[in-house]
């Protein structure tokens, strides 16, 4: 979920360019050459291969490959956190997205990472943004996952991780709709919006234009589902669950990162 442009240079605003456009293949390909003996390029192109399975529900082999590498090459404390953070993440996805179960294996690796990192460690939002969506998900416990991203939210905004922000923003205000509070959930989805746009994360702009229509009226919700669905079919249909709607861009309560995913096995090629 973070930013993770660990390139020098004009090598990171490539990678995320790619990156922030649906290029997961193509970014995960700058990174290979320093992947096999850089711990930070392993882990980047590890968790851009992950990010590229929550938006198109394809491609796990490689991500586990990516992932394993990491693992291989990872030599400090923090650099053994964020693999085993990755690892918990990949696990969580492939439980919700129907592959199979491994919420022990997420529910292991999460905690491994815990007990690794130091309670102000830069990693700990995003491992705390990833325990709620194993709360929320997999365990269907609203209040863990809420105080989670809450914790998350925090630490995003106090070390300046505005891409986390974006979706600790969108997971409060789903959960604020679905406890009916309108008003807090059309301030959050507002502010993850702005948020991806004004960071060019152009892959999860659509996303959060259809979670503000939720809580829009009708002509503005048609128009930001109307606006979603140009973006999904720029991007080539991606996210896959916004392409799986009878629309283009269905009600969005269904995307892979931890917001009620329905079972899309049998669309998705």
């Amino acid at each position: 979920m973070s930013e993770h442009r660990t390139a020098s240079g004009g090598g990171a605003d490539a990678v995320w360019r790619l990156r922030s456009r649906g290029c997961w293949q193509e970014a995960a390909e700058l990174l290979r050459p320093s992947a096999a003996s850089d711990p930070e390029a392993a882990l980047s192109r590890a968790e851009l291969l992950i990010e590229q399975c929550l938006f198109t529900a394809r491609h796990w082999d490689q991500a586990e490959d990516a992932l394993r590498l990491a693992e291989a090459v990872v030599v400090t404390t923090g650099q053994r956190a964020a693999a085993s953070c990755a690892r918990g993440f990949l696990a969580y996805l492939a439980s919700v997205l129907g592959r199979r179960d491994r919420l022990d294996e997420a529910q292991a690796a999460l905690g491994r990472t815990s007990a690794l990192l130091p309670p102000k460690a830069a990693g700990r939002p995003l491992l705390d943004f990833r325990r709620g969506l194993v709360a929320e998900n997999l365990l269907h416990d609203p209040q863990a996952a809420t105080m989670a991203y809450r914790r998350a939210h925090q630490g995003a905004t106090e070390h300046g991780d505005a891409l986390l922000s974006s979706y600790t923003w969108r997971h409060l205000a789903t959960l604020a709709l679905a406890a009916g509070d309108q008003e807090q959930a059309r301030e959050g989805f507002a502010a993850s919006l702005r948020l991806r746009e004004e960071l060019g994360f152009t892959v999860g702009v659509a996303p959060a234009l259809a979670a503000l229509a939720e809580v829009s009226e009708p002509a503005e919700a048609a128009r930001l589902r109307a606006e979603a669905a140009r973006l999904v079919q720029a991007l080539g249909g991606v996210p896959v669950w916004l392409a799986a709607g009878p629309v283009g861009v269905p009600a969005p309560g269904t995307p892979p990162d931890g917001r009620r995913w329905q079972d899309v096995s049998g669309t998705i090629g």
